[in-house]
Order: structure tokens, then sequence, then C-alpha cells
């Protein structure tokens, strides 16, 4: 912007300004033939600019007015020029001279040489001025001292500053949707600058390469080095700007009155996430609407018709019923969310401005942290860019921290942001705990208690907590410790503050002081953020890396986080039930914020930071427990909304604690403080919470605010159960309590049991997971049609299992959902679509009544019939009795019984055509009501005409409807066409018609191939046998009676019967037409001339008669064409006769027409065996993994357990439905990864021919036999050391016993040895 002021390019603009200023100083003074806008764009456009050009600060820095003197001087002589016209408005007038004072003003500071003429001039025309402001000013002072004078009464000052206030605040409202309408504008400029210059100029060309971003990037990072602070927050805000909601006319989707999707448009001014348009008055909307006037105007004033809005005006009209629907599905999601004013969605925008160097400024500007202010937009900006999790944000902000080793920096600044909030914490503790309990003591009457005179009990709970009277109590002590706190710093207020306003004045700014969060605690939202941001989509890289960053400087802001979340809560107080004393409706929302970013860290899962939460040092995860156990008094008995929100986001914490982890050392640290009784109790509790929410009122009588849809109590308890059903497999206490046991907790608990569902999947790593989650409620709308049609026709795989049908269905269950939701709105369509079998079965009835009066009375009389008067009454008392039995008892056959006698009464009564047409027009009644069931059923109404009418079961029915009018319109026979029906509505009658259709190419094959073989036949026969075949008279059969002229008795009987092989019958007392020669019948013909007229018909005359007889008799007969041929005895080709009838019969009557039959009989037996196969399947097979019932037997869990909670296909169609309804921000890991693995079409998350509980058992079976080969270890153990140990004895034994033995020979020897000397002695004297 600074540069604007030094360029030359502004002094070429006023040059430009000089000759439009002498346009209009020269122009004619015909006032009818003036220049309107040229005068009012110089009066108003151009001083407005040249004054504001001067009046800069910016401008007050530049040189560039001494080297420009010239210019300047007849600038200000052309504007003195302009003030002298006499067709001046006292407006114009005004802007005039305020630009000749500024531009005096610079020539007098500037020391630039005015004309002495024009100096005098100028001079002249401010001393009028001065004169006027001068006697005014007198004139009004002499009249207040005349009043003063007249009426000395004291003014209210106050009254005069509060209407005073009440003006300013009332045009801060009005114009305020004007000024953000023209400062939105700027934020359209920079998504189109190039639509500035001309086309194929260089500055178009780099605008559109995103220089210009670039460059403004680049620029803000110079304003913060420049210390224009203000400068780079508002550049800061603009960018930001970029990537917020439109303001202009966007669709919201609503339902017309047929149930069908439709749009209005409405300003998304309207729908900001801070401006709930329910809410808003129609003044409010009105003055968004002239925002958004003024906003386009401005923009058509820039960019004239090259503005992309007003191009494409004509199209977006014209297009809106398809691209509507697309963008409205697309803004489901914030990173494809469609900003028109950019015309991407808001991750290209992202990713555009990340290219530019937007995430590389942020980064920038959090090390330098040179402001607060700066920094917080700063991360603001990043929160922008980061906005519905942008992967690839993510990743260009951790490649910069890790190649440019700008990551200790970086964290060491949110570090010591958090340290700061901490010690600020801490510091203002006091504080804090009055604030906790301030709403209860607005509440108050004033009446003080002695806390002196109550004694606090010292026996503590059950459960770890406090009894209610304790902290009654406590919570009375905190207030009177917060009130005198607040007296003694109100005192020292009003001593240094020289006591200004009223004391009423000072309690209230007291309040609002004390309520507000310092700085150092506020900053921490956006930060706790922008870290969540940073794991958002389960980023696993930026999770560990907000733990270790792997340098010298390691800061760990999970740990950091948890320890902040400890202080804010005040630390050690969870466990006592004090919560209530530190949070409040001011920092309520900081604590949201943090549970969220810290369940963020977790999710995926990041196993690592799990357990540096569950195992940290600090009291972080016994808070988070205490959060969902205990009451926050105060903040409960008026925010319950509040309340609820904490209690969901701590549970869900704790639940990204032990996600898809397969040990219990998590889950055994959340046991740890907690018993399995006081989970359940919670359970309960919130579970009743939502009725009283309704209708309960605080202490003043006011209603209290209701509970947002994401924070309904049973939604909230619904977490918690999930919650329990976790850590119950690590706990069988907590399994049994969850387990009603009573009226209470059966109501509560089992709500819950029915709509919680879980299922198994399968990781990448192919290992196992068990995921609990809640039953999306728009599941309640799956029709039980669709669940047995389902059930009984998904086609197995080649694999044997049938996921894959039921993946590829999945599509339109939840398509067919959507349409029954929207169909209960509809009360009249959807009672008539719910009633479809009803519609069906009384058509069928009607049908076969019909044509039993069609068969019993074909062909009517007119008029009534005569009815025996004892069977009428017969008939009266039937209908009668038939009649009450509908009202005492309606079942079906009191209502067929009650039809069908009033039917037999209208046919006396009436006639019988009066009354099958009334039935008629009944059946068309229902057969209509029947398709429009139909159509509400399968949504077909929603989809348009096209698939109605290529709807192969609805032109079956429309059909059906053309025979019901064909009935009452035409002939009665025709209603015969309606009993084909029941073909449709029995599966066994189905069968044999497909055991025709199935196969029907084969058989039309083998039919091509007998009429082949008869064609051949054929030729053969006319050729060799064509007088065998029979011969035929053209005329009939022709009997003529003779009578005796004297008597009347019949003599003579003359027929003339069909030439045939047989001789013609002459019977007593008549003659055939060959045998009455010798009698001559008045008006009858000799035979000669009979010969002559009758001439008999050969069936075989020609090739095709011999082809048509064949066919029509020998197939028709047993015996083939032989049975209507002569007698082979009777013909001259006996053999050959022969053997044409015995070819004939063997292969076309028995081979060919038999194989026609056997493949009918064979289908017709395949789709018997398929449905008896079908049925064992089903039976005795898991429709999801595919096991078998013998893979579970002698198992812990039973087959019919299996199926119904560790693989109920209907919970997989749920988490499919789930993951398609769910916000992906909001995915925990299992449902990232299921959501992705459907987005592929990848089916490889069903388990196959796998269960954990045969994992377990396996495993539990492998265990077995480690023990017992434990055991058979220690028993050889114990035996190897007994036998050792008897060696040992045994080889002491061998040991003395040799020793015992050397002893032994050792005396022996010298028995010996004495006994030689001895002897020697003996003997030596006598030798």
């Amino acid at each position: 912007m600074k540069e604007i002021y030094t360029s030359h390019h502004m002094w070429k603009l006023f040059e430009n300004f000089l000759v439009d200023m002498a346009m209009v100083c020269n122009a004619t003074h015909d006032r009818k033939h003036a220049d309107i806008m040229l005068e009012k764009y110089i009066t108003e456009t151009v001083c407005s600019i040249i004054t504001q050009f001067f009046s800069s600060p910016f401008y007050d820095q530049t040189t560039t007015v001494q080297t420009r003197q010239p210019i300047f001087v007849k600038l200000l002589q052309s504007v003195f020029r302009v003030s002298q016209c006499d067709w001046l408005s006292g407006h114009q007038k005004c802007q005039v001279e305020t630009c000749i004072k500024t531009l005096t003003d610079i020539a007098k500071n500037r020391g630039i040489a005015i004309p002495v003429d024009l100096d005098s001039q100028i001079n002249s025309i401010f001393k009028s001025a001065s004169i006027v402001k001068k006697h005014t000013r007198l004139w009004m002072s002499q009249g207040r001292m005349k009043r003063d004078s007249m009426i000395p009464v004291s003014r209210d000052y106050r009254n005069i500053i509060e209407g005073l206030q009440d003006i300013v605040c009332l045009l801060e409202e009005q114009l305020h949707p004007l000024v953000q309408a023209e400062s939105s504008v700027l934020v359209d400029v920079l998504h189109r600058p190039e639509l500035l210059f001309p086309t194929h100029s260089e500055a178009r060309q780099r605008c559109e390469s995103g220089g210009f971003i670039s460059k403004l990037i680049k620029h803000t990072e110079k304003l913060q080095e420049e210390k224009e602070r203000h400068l780079c927050i508002k550049v800061l805000q603009t960018l930001r700007e970029m990537m917020s909601r439109d303001i202009e006319y966007k669709e919201k989707e609503e339902d017309d009155e047929f149930g069908m999707a439709r749009h209005r448009q409405m300003p998304v001014s309207l729908m900001r996430t801070d401006i709930n348009p329910q809410f808003m008055s129609k003044k409010q909307q009105e003055d968004a609407l002239r925002g958004e006037k003024l906003r386009q105007s401005l923009l058509f004033r820039y960019y004239g018709k090259a503005n992309p809005r007003y191009q494409k005006e004509g199209s977006s009209r014209k297009d809106s019923s398809g691209t509507q629907m697309k963008q409205t599905q697309l803004n489901t999601n914030h990173g494809t969310m469609v900003l028109s004013r950019a015309e991407m969605s808001m991750s290209q925008v992202q990713n555009q401005l990340d290219e530019q160097g937007a995430s590389d400024l942020v980064i920038d500007l959090v090390i330098n942290n040179s402001s607060t202010k700066v920094f917080q937009e700063s991360v603001e900006l990043g929160i922008a860019l980061l906005e519905g999790g942008n992967i690839k944000i993510q990743q260009s902000i951790y490649n910069r921290l890790t190649r440019d080793n700008d990551s200790d920096k970086f964290y060491k600044v949110f570090y010591e942001k958090m340290r700061e909030a901490q010690t600020e914490i801490k510091a203002t503790g006091t504080v804090n705990t009055g604030e906790g309990i301030g709403t209860k003591g607005a509440d108050c009457d004033g009446n003080t208690k002695d806390i002196s005179s109550g004694r606090l009990k010292k026996s503590r709970m059950s459960n770890g907590g406090i009894s209610e009277e304790l902290k009654e109590q406590l919570a009375d002590a905190a207030l009177h410790t917060s009130k005198a706190f607040d007296a003694v710093r109100k005192g020292r207020d009003d001593e240094g503050g020289g006591g200004g306003g009223t004391a009423i004045d000072m309690v209230e700014k007291g309040k609002d002081e004390d309520r507000d969060m310092s700085p150092e605690i506020k900053i921490m939202q956006p930060i706790l953020r922008f870290l969540q941001l940073l794991c958002e989509n389960h980023n696993r890289d930026l999770q560990n890396y907000l733990r270790n960053q792997s340098n010298k400087n390691n800061y760990n802001l999970v740990c950091e986080t948890l320890q902040f979340l400890d202080c804010i809560c005040g630390s050690t107080t969870g466990g006592l039930g004090l919560l209530g004393l530190y949070i409040n409706e001011h920092n309520v929302a900081l604590i949201n914020q943090t549970l969220e970013s810290l369940t963020e860290y977790c999710q995926g899962p990041c196993h690592e930071n799990q357990n540096a939460i569950a195992m940290h040092e600090s009291n972080g995860i016994d808070i988070i427990i205490a959060l969902i156990l205990n009451d926050i008094i105060p903040l409960s008995r008026h925010r319950m909304d509040l309340v609820m929100q904490l209690k969901n986001n701590a549970s869900k914490l704790l639940l990204a604690i032990m996600e898809s982890r397969h040990d219990s050392e998590n889950a055994e640290r959340i046991l740890y403080n907690m018993t399995p009784k006081q989970l359940v109790d919670v359970i309960k509790q919130v579970y009743q919470q939502e009725l009283q929410q309704n209708t309960e009122v605080d202490e003043d009588g006011i209603r209290l605010a209701p509970v947002e849809e994401g924070t309904s109590p049973r939604r909230v308890g619904h977490n918690i159960y999930i919650l329990a059903h976790q850590l119950s497999q690590h706990n069988k206490e907590l399994g049994q309590l969850l387990k009603p046991t009573n009226l209470d907790d059966h109501k509560a608990l089992k709500y819950y049991a029915e709509n919680t569902a879980q299922i198994e999947l399968v990781r990448k790593d192919r290992t196992m997971e068990r995921i609990v989650f809640p039953v999306p409620p728009l599941c309640e709308y799956l029709t039980r049609e669709t669940r047995e049609n389902l059930y009984y026709s998904a086609e197995r795989d080649e694999q044997g299992s049938k996921v894959s049908d039921f993946f590829e269905r999945s599509e339109d269950m939840l398509m067919e959902m959507k349409w029954q939701k929207k169909l209960r709105s509809r009360s009249l369509l959807y009672w008539t679509s719910r009633h479809i079998s009803l519609w069906k079965k009384i058509s069928l009835n009607l049908a076969v009544l019909i044509n039993l009066l069609v068969a019993f009375f074909y062909p009517f009389e007119k008029g009534t019939g005569e009815l025996d008067p004892k069977l009428s009454g017969l008939v009266w008392i039937a209908m009668f009795v038939s009649l009450l039995s509908v009202v005492m008892l309606p079942t079906p056959s009191g209502y067929r019984m009650l039809i069908i006698s009033t039917v037999f009464r209208m046919i006396y009564s009436v006639d019988i055509s009066s009354t099958l047409v009334l039935l008629g027009l009944v059946n068309v009644v229902i057969k209509c009501i029947f398709i429009v069931s139909l159509l509400g059923n399968r949504g077909l109404g929603n989809r348009g005409m096209l698939s109605v009418f290529t709807d192969s079961s609805i032109l079956y029915h429309f059909l059906f409807l053309a025979f019901c009018f064909g009935g009452i319109c035409s002939e009665e026979y025709i209603y015969s066409f309606l009993l084909l029906d029941v073909v449709r509505q029995e599966e066994t009658l189905l069968n044999v018609i497909r055991s025709v259709t199935r196969n029907g190419r084969s058989i039309i094959l083998t039919g091509v191939l007998a009429l082949i073989l008869v064609y051949l036949f054929s030729i053969v026969g006319f050729l060799f046998f064509q007088d065998d075949f029979p011969v035929e008279p053209i005329e009939p059969d022709i009997a003529i009676k003779f009578t005796d002229a004297a008597s009347s008795t019949p003599v003579v009987n003359v027929s003339v019967a069909k030439p045939s092989s047989f001789p013609p019958k002459v019977e007593e007392g008549y003659c055939s037409a060959g045998n009455c020669s010798n009698i001559t019948l008045p008006g009858t013909t000799t035979p000669d001339e009979e010969n002559k007229q009758i001439e008999p018909l050969k069936s075989c005359g020609t090739l095709l008669m011999c082809i048509i007889t064949t066919v029509n008799q020998g197939l028709r007969n047993g015996g083939g064409i032989g049975d209507i041929l002569l007698a082979p005895s009777s013909t001259k080709h006996f053999i050959a006769r022969v053997v044409y009838d015995m070819l004939f019969f063997f292969i076309v009557i028995i081979i060919v027409l038999n194989l026609i039959f056997g493949v009918i009989i064979d289908t017709f037996a395949d789709l018997r065996n398929e449905k008896q196969t079908k049925e064992e399947v089903l039976k005795n097979t898991c429709f999801i993994c595919g096991l078998d019932r013998a893979s579970f037997d002698n198992k812990e869990v039973s087959f019919e357990e299996h199926k119904k909670e560790e693989h109920n296909m209907w919970h997989y169609l749920y988490f499919i439905v789930l993951v398609n309804v769910k916000d992906e921000t909001e995915f925990t890991g299992p449902e990232s990864y299921v959501h992705y693995m459907i987005k592929e079409k990848n089916l490889d998350w069903f388990p196959r021919m796998r269960a954990m509980s045969l994992a377990a058992d396996e495993g539990e079976n492998e265990q077995n036999e480690l023990r017992n080969l434990h055991v058979q270890l220690e028993t050889t153990n114990k035996l190897v050391l007994t036998l050792s140990k008897q060696l040992a004895e045994l080889k002491d034994q061998m040991t003395e016993q040799r020793k015992k033995k050397q002893r032994q020979g050792l005396v022996d020897l010298e028995r010996m040895q004495n006994s030689r000397i001895m002897d020697m002695g003996i003997n030596g004297p006598e030798g």
C-alpha cells in the first residue's frame, strides 16, 4: 500500500483529473445538456481521492510533492475553479472546499509557492466560513446562558450519553451489513485479481499464475519485520476470509409436499456459523440482503461484465436443479464445500494458498512470536488452512518443519504458551474458584450463612467422592470467600481510581472482569484447535511429532496438553467431586477443546500417545474420569447442555485411549479410579436426564436452555454405555451390571443395548478388531421386505461368500432408508405404503371372486333372479353374523365371509352385471393404491418419471390395471387374465415358470432341431408316401332323410360322407350317396355329378401341406406320423413305410421331445435343489465370514451367538450407514479405515473364514497344549532329578563297596603276608 504514495502513476492519474475538471468548468451553463454523471464524479469521487491521498499518514513520509509542484499547483487551481461553479449543491460544495483545505495545508507545510491571487481567493473563502462559525458559536452560547439563567435545573448528562450511545448502536446496526459487504469485496478481488487487468496483459498473466497472492504473502512478512502490526493483522484476516463461507445466495435443501428434494435460495450471510437464520428477525434478513445488494453493485463496478457472477447468472438459473443438488451434497464436508466466490472447493482454495506460501507464513509468524495479536491471527489462519483436515496442508507443514529444522522453535512457542497459561491459572486460582459459583451467588437472595456453624463431614463415600451435604457446604464457603475477595479488591480499585462511576457500575464491571479469562488463557483455545487440526484424519506422522521431535530440545505437547487440562480443572480436585468450583460457563469451551485435541492425538490409533496420556504422572486421566462420573455443580443447575458436552468429549477421549488395543493395560488404568457401579449409575442418570431437561426450570422460573442435537443426554449416555461395554471385556463385574435386573435398569440399559451394535473387521496387517458403535437412527427406516429380500436372495461369489452382493446392495439400501425417512413425514402416503401387502392380497381375492362370478353366471341374464325365501334369510343372517364378527373380532376369514355374503345378496338384489362393474371399480381403486404404495416404498417417485416407466414391476402392475379397465369397459372374461398374478406371488409357481425360462435357449434350440427333423421327414413323405396321407373333403357331412309319400315314416336316409379310406356303411333303411343308384331324390344330384362337384383335398398335396400335416398330426400323436397314414400292409412300399414310421417315432417322439421335457424337468429339479441348498446354507453358514456350524462345535461361542452378536449381517450394514452419514472429521481410526476401503470398493475388511472367538479358542488350545507340555516337562525334570539322585546314591554305594572291598583286600593281603611270614618262620629253622 505504501508504494502507491511513492509511485508516479498517481501523478499521472492527477493529470487526467485536470482534464476532467477542465471539461466540467468549461461546460455550457444550460443545465438541460449538462453531464450530471461527470459533475458528480468530479465533486465526489475525484475530490475524495485527492483528500484521502494527501491526508494519509503514509503521504507524510514521502517527498514526491516537491518534485511535482507544477502539477500540485494546477490541481489546486482546478479544484478552486470547480468550487466557483454555481451548479454545486451543498454537499458537493462541502466536498470541494474540504479538498481545497487539504491541498492548502499541504502547500503551507511543505513550503510550496502558490500564486498570490489564488492564495487571496482561497483565504477569502475560508474567512467567510470562519465568520459564520464564530457567530454560530456565539448564538449557541448565548442561548445556553439564557436557558441556564431562566431554568436553573441540573441536567442528566447520563441520559444524554445513553441517548447518544443508542444512536451510535442504531447506526452500527444499520451500517454493519454495508460495511461488511464492502470489506468482503476485497476477498472477491483476491480470488480473481486477474479480472482487474486487460486481457493478455503481463499483469493479468502474473495474477493468473498466483503472483499477486504470493507477493501479498511475502509482503506480510515484511510488514511484520517493519513493525506494521496493524496492517499485518489486516492482511492475515483477509487471507482467512478467503476460506470462509460465501456471502451470497446459497441453496438450502428442504422437502416439498411430495417428499422430494427441492431448494430455495437464501443468503449465506444468514447461514454463518455464528448466525442462525431461524432466529433472525425479518429486519435483520433485510439488512443482510441490503449488504448483499451493495456488494454485488461494487463487484460490478470493479469487474463490469467480466464479473463471473454476472456472466453465469443466466446459466446458473437454468442449471440450478442439477448443480445445486451436487453442491448441497458436497457441502456436508468442510473440505468439499464449494466457495462460489472462488469457483472452487474450500480444499482447492487452501491448496492454492499453500502453493503461494501461506503455510510457510504461518510457521514463520509463529516462530517470530513478536506480538500476541499477530500470533493469534497467525494461528487462526493456520486453522483456516487446515479446516476439514486438509492432508496436503498437513504434509506441507510437516515437510517444512522437518526440512528446515524449525520444529524445536515452532513447538517451543506452543510449549511456552501452555506453560504461561498454566502459570496464569495457578496465579488466579482463587478468583476462578469464586467464578465457578458466581451464578449461584447471583441467584441467592443476599442472606449469608455462617459457615463456622456447620461442620464438614470427614467420612468419604464408598464411591470415592463426598456427600451432597459436604458439597453444598464447600460451595457456600467458596462463595463467601469470593465475595470477601471481591469486596477487598473493589475497595482498592475505588481508592486507586478516584471513585469514578456509581457503585453498581463498579460491581458490574468487577463481575465482568472476574468472569473473563486473561489473554494468556484465551489464546489456548485457538492453539489447541490448531494442534487438533494438525492431527486431523489421524495423521500418524504429526501425532508422533507432537510428542517427540527427535531434536536436541524435545517438547512433548501431548503431555503438556494433558497437564493443562489437569491445571484448568483444579488438579487433584477430580476425585473429590469439586470440579464445579473450577469449571464455569466461561472456561467450559476451552476444556472441551482440550478434550477434543487430546482425542485427536490418540485416534488412528497412535499407541504411543495413548500410553503417554494413560500413564502420565499427572492427574489428567483422573480428571477425565471425574468429568464423566461427577455432577459439575453449580454449572449443571443452569447449563446442563454444557455439562453434557463435557461428558460426551470425556467419554470419547477414554474410548480413543483404548482404541484398537489388544492389551488391557490402559483399560485397567481407567478402571483403577472408578467402580463399575459408578459408571452404570451415570448411564442410567444421563438416560433419565433428557425427559427432565424438557420440563426443568431454574430457580427464577425460567426454562433451561435446550440441549443441542449433538449433545442430547441419551446420545451422551450412549457413548458412556459403549465405553462401559469396552471396559466390560476387562471387568466381569461391569459386564454383569450392564445386564438389566429391574424395571428401571431394564428401561435404560435395554434402550442402549438395542441401539448398540458390534462387528469384527480385519485391518491391513490382517489382525482382527472388534468395533462397538451406536446404531444410526437412519437404520430404523429399513423395511422388513428389504431385509427379507436381501437375506434370501443374496448371491454367493466364487469363494462362496455373500459379502460382495451384500456390499453392492448397501448403497441402494442407504438410499431407501433416506427415502423412508422422508416418507414418514407424509402420513397418508406412509400409511398406504406400510400396508402394501394388504392391498396385494385384497386385489388377488377380488380377482378370484370376480372370475368365480363370471364362471358361474356367464352369459348373464338381464334383470334380477329369484331367490328362495329361506335361502335369502340365510344370506341375510350370514351378512349380519359376519359383520358382527368383524366388529367384535376382526379376522381375515370374517372379512371374506362378509364380502361373499354381501356380493351374493347384491346379485339377487341388483343384477350380476352391476355387481361385476362395482367389484371391477373397487379392484381398480385397490390396484391404483397398490401402485402408489409400491412407488412410495421403493422411492421411485424421487428418481423421475423415466425410472418409473422403465421399472419392470411397475409396468407389470400397469398392465394388470389395463386388464381391470378392459373387464369393466369391454368383456367380462378379460378378468381371467388377473388370475395370472398368483404366479408372481407364489414362489413354487415362479419356479415352475423358471424351469422353462431358465434354460430357454436350450429348449428353443432343441425345438429348432425337432422342426428340422420334421421338415426332413415331410420331404421324404411328400416324395415317396404322398398317397398314404389321408384325403379330406372340402364340404362337411350332408345327411338327407327320405320319407314315404303315403306315410310319414322314414324310408331312406342319404348321407354324403367325407371320403376316407374306410368303405361307406350301409344301414337298414338308409343309403349313402354312392350306394343309392336306384333312387333319385328330388333336389339331389347323381353320383357322377356329385363327384364332379366334391373333390377331396389331399393333406400332402403340396410340400407345405405335407409339412403342416406332419407337424400337426405327427407331434400330437403318441405313435408319430404313422398313426394317421394308411396301414403299411395296404401300400406297396411296406418295408420303407415301416422304416419311415419307426425312425419318426424314435427320433422325433422319443429322443427330441423327451430331450425338451428332460431339460425342463432337470431345471425344475435344479431349482428345487438350489432352494434346499440355499436354505441349508442360510441355516448352517455365517452370512459374513462363511464359517459353517461345525466350526463352532465344542467352542465357547455357539453358532447362533456368533451369527447374532459377532457377525450380525445387519450390524455390518449399520456400520456402512454410519460411515456414510457421519462427518469425516469425527471419524475414529477404524471408521476412517472402513470409509477408505468403501471408497476403494475393497472388501478385505470383511472377515473371511475367520472369527475372533475361534482365534481365542485356538489361542486357549495352544495355551493348554503349552501348559500340558510344561507340566510334562516339569514331570520329566522331576523324574530326571530323581534318577540323578538315585544314580548319585548308587554311585556312593558302589564307591563304598569298592572301598570296603579294597579294605577287605588289604586285610586279606596282610593276613596272607603274615601267614607266609609265619610259615617261613616255622619252616626256616627246619630248613
